[in-house]
């Protein structure tokens, strides 16, 4: 993959990068129609691909928020068209990488020492590169490195770069601007804390410790003093990322165990630590065929007030949400209805909802659950795409839901998605955890 030389750092630089991308998208459409006036059964297959190479061309030439924005939304499946998906999903481990002479520069500022004076050898060549940083391998007594670096300017531009990517998110999601204002807020608190690198060395070492009695979980040693605000030195670890550990045809035995060992490590987080590694994309695990799993990246950890908890979970006791008048308060300390809603509002939404929740906690009510089931995904996307759809929905002068549910839901639509794909059979819920004050 090609290296890239310079990241645009100034907010004129990175505006006018959006500018341009925005008459390309705009000539898209042009050309679509034009097309469409010839063949009239022509769909927006090809507009969604031309867009998607165009839009992701820029976010990933940019990198930071505007790219995290982009490997959000990869998550989200049934949200974007397929090309979108398929195209912001590059972001999680695949982004064109830095050139060396920046790589070096970045040691030089934040550490003093250059690579070659820090490490007995290190690779300049990145081995993976995502959204806020580029990781490379090195060595030191003879032990083998995974170093992580920040972007030049991430840190400076995340304000900046949300207000940019906010009219591009508007018009490929559908959302009205009042769900991306407050959505948008907790996205910004986010993004700040995973430039901040200290805060993330922090983090890292504390969670690796509180969750390594969880069988099948590996987590690296770090190494503070070869680590700085803008770079995070810890141990390498060896494995696959999901894509290429499935190539591989593993046992459903390694599947099951991977997947039991990720459902129980969120578990743990949210029920017992109040906080969860909210960044549950591919990129983040590393899986071998023994059935083991490195987890190495806590820059985004989502801390969960203790009301939001009792009342989300609560969500997951059926004989709690049969009481209507029980059902109805909790729906409103979640937010996801208003005070300002006619009852008629109030009956529409409370019935939307309740059917996404059946759907959603299923695993969550039984002993076992088969994540391997295609029917049961296959009912939710087709759920997700009905509401997306729905003009009450889309019109809705409300945004629905609490900002602490964005992170919390895209953690758990995360895990789900990487469960499904490994077709895990695990032991689940019930036997599990129960909201408490």
């Amino acid at each position: 993959m090609k290296e890239q030389s310079n990241i645009p750092t100034s907010k004129v630089e990175r505006a006018g990068k959006f500018v341009t991308t925005g008459l390309k998208v705009g000539t898209n459409y042009i050309k679509h129609y034009t097309r469409k006036l010839v063949d009239p059964s022509l769909t927006k297959e090809t507009l969604h691909q031309d867009n998607a190479a165009d839009i992701y061309e820029t976010l990933s030439s940019l990198k930071g928020s505007a790219l995290k924005v982009a490997q959000m939304l990869s998550m989200d499946k049934g949200m974007l068209p397929k090309a979108y998906t398929e195209k912001f999903a590059m972001s999680q481990y695949s982004a064109p990488p830095l050139s060396g002479p920046l790589v070096v520069n970045t040691f030089v500022k934040t550490l003093g020492k250059s690579p070659a004076q820090l490490y007995d050898k290190f690779e300049m060549h990145a081995s993976n590169a995502a959204s806020i940083g580029q990781v490379h391998k090195a060595w030191k007594d003879g032990k083998a490195l995974a170093v992580k670096i920040q972007y030049p300017g991430v840190a400076n531009s995340v304000k900046s770069d949300l207000r940019i990517v906010k009219p591009f998110a508007l018009r490929i999601v559908g959302m009205n601007e009042v769900d991306m204002d407050k959505y948008f807020q907790e996205i910004e608190s986010k993004l700040l804390e995973e430039t901040d690198y200290k805060l993330e060395l922090t983090r890292s070492m504390a969670l690796s410790r509180e969750c390594a009695h969880i069988p099948h979980l590996l987590f690296p040693r770090y190494y503070p003093e070869l680590s700085s605000d803008r770079i995070i030195t810890m141990d390498w670890l060896d494995g696959q990322h999901l894509k290429e550990f499935l190539q591989g045809n593993p046992s459903q035995d390694a599947r099951n165990k991977i997947g039991q060992a990720l459902w129980d490590f969120y578990q743990f987080q949210v029920h017992h630590l109040k906080q969860v590694h909210a960044d549950p994309h591919p990129g983040n695990f590393l899986m071998r065929p023994d059935g083991t799993v490195g987890i190495f990246d806590f820059g985004c950890v989502k801390e969960i007030p203790e009301d939001f908890y009792y009342n989300y979970f609560l969500l997951t006791d059926k004989e709690v949400l049969k009481d209507e008048k029980r059902r109805h308060e909790i729906y409103t300390n979640l937010e996801m209805i208003h005070p300002s809603d006619t009852p008629k509002e109030v009956e529409f939404f409370s019935g939307l909802f309740q059917h996404m929740i059946d759907l959603l906690t299923l695993p969550f009510t039984v002993d076992h659950f088969d994540f391997g089931d295609e029917a049961y995904f296959n009912e939710i996307y087709a759920y997700m795409d009905e509401l997306y759809n729905m003009k009450e929905v889309r019109e809705s002068k409300v945004a629905r839901g609490s900002r602490h549910s964005l992170y919390i839901n895209r953690t758990y639509f995360g895990l789900y998605s990487i469960l499904s794909e490994l077709k895990a059979n695990i032991v689940s819920g019930a036997s599990g955890f129960s909201p408490k004050r």
